[in-house]
């Protein structure tokens, strides 16, 4: 568990009880946001500033991982309907979403970005002003004998000057607690997902799988040909996708037993749709199974092996078709009820 930097003049304790109690996450992407401006050496931060920077922060965990913030949320709302209304890409880049935000006029965007300052500017402070109603709690923020973390006004918070250098000497560690409780909070909510704390931000670089395909280039070489579950085209070595058979963006991970090889255009066209178990899985199984019998018994020693022992503890006897879809089936349906949508074989007909 992470805490909250320790401080002889501040009453830090209270920074970590803004969390307590929360409902939904507005509290985590408003300080989040907040750190970001610290981050760039900004102790006055106008609220739309603040705001712009919650619908990017989440932005990724709520398109990209499909990942709910909870029925309640309408911060996922929002994020979702601004994405429309601005036309911005689904794995935009947080800089690039901010920038846009910041340059909308747009009535709704504006509507939506607006909508959090009823509630999350104020009561966010409420461990400094307990029992206070939202008048009392602007009011009494801007009295420095309160020490609160911040004072507000109507457009925009002042972080008062010792929270600020607290913050600025320690913005790593509180971004990481914060991202903790974030975590936390998210998994009570999505609690058959796979990685909460991994689809938190957008990662900065995803792995080239060079040793995956290797492997997959091996058995090509050795079994001589293999065909695209998708198109049933050969596959050539070097002249593939490695498809995740579920989506990267729901397991999060890059284990050989989620991953073959794909005509191009078919994966670029599959991207992160769910497969329909009952059209493909048996080519899947198929594939997955050759590949196992080869590098068994060609390269025993190839460490990729050894990621089929997270869902087989012995390769030798407990690799079977009903075992493998066990693992699959239900990776795919929560997925399905998380929002992925299914691919559509009709699209893969007419490549």
């Amino acid at each position: 568990m992470l805490n909250i930097p320790y401080s002889e003049k501040l009453p830090v304790s209270k920074v970590a009880a803004c969390f307590n109690y929360t409902t939904n996450t507005y509290k985590y992407y408003w300080f989040l946001s907040i750190l970001e401006q610290v981050e760039l050496g900004k102790q006055a931060i106008t609220k739309r500033e603040i705001f712009e920077g919650m619908i990017a922060q989440a932005w990724y965990t709520v398109h990209y991982f499909h990942i709910s913030l909870g029925k309640q949320d309408m911060l996922q709302e929002a994020i979702r309907s601004i994405q429309k209304i601005e036309d911005i890409k689904i794995n935009e880049d947080r800089s690039i979403i901010k920038s846009k935000l910041a340059q909308s006029d747009n009535s709704n965007t504006l509507r939506l970005l607006k909508h959090f300052d009823a509630n999350v500017p104020h009561w966010f402070l409420s461990p400094w002003f307990p029992s206070c109603t939202k008048n009392q709690i602007y009011e009494s923020s801007r009295n420095k004998d309160f020490s609160s973390l911040y004072s507000l006004y109507t457009d925009n918070i002042i972080i008062n000057n010792d929270w600020f250098s607290y913050l600025i000497n320690n913005v790593g560690i509180i971004k990481s607690f914060c991202y903790w409780e974030l975590s936390n909070f998210l998994q009570k909510r999505n609690p058959s997902v796979p990685d909460i704390t991994g689809k938190l931000i957008k990662p900065a670089k995803r792995s080239q799988l060079k040793k995956q395909r290797d492997f997959w280039n091996d058995v090509i070489y050795e079994v001589g040909e293999l065909n695209c579950i998708y198109k049933k085209t050969p596959l050539q070595i070097g002249e593939y996708d490695l498809d995740h058979f579920v989506p990267y963006s729901f397991v999060s991970h890059d284990l050989i037993w989620n991953l073959i090889p794909a005509d191009s255009r078919s994966n670029n066209q599959k991207h992160d749709k769910l497969p329909q178990l009952n059209i493909y899985f048996e080519s899947f199984y198929s594939m997955q199974n050759i590949a196992v019998e080869i590098m068994r018994e060609r390269q025993p020693r190839n460490k990729v092996l050894e990621d089929y022992l997270s869902i087989f503890p012995d390769l030798n006897n407990s690799f079977t078709k009903d075992r493998f879809r066990s693992v699959i089936e239900p990776l795919v349906q929560i997925a399905s009820n998380n929002g992925f949508e299914f691919l559509n074989d009709s699209n893969m007909e007419n490549l």
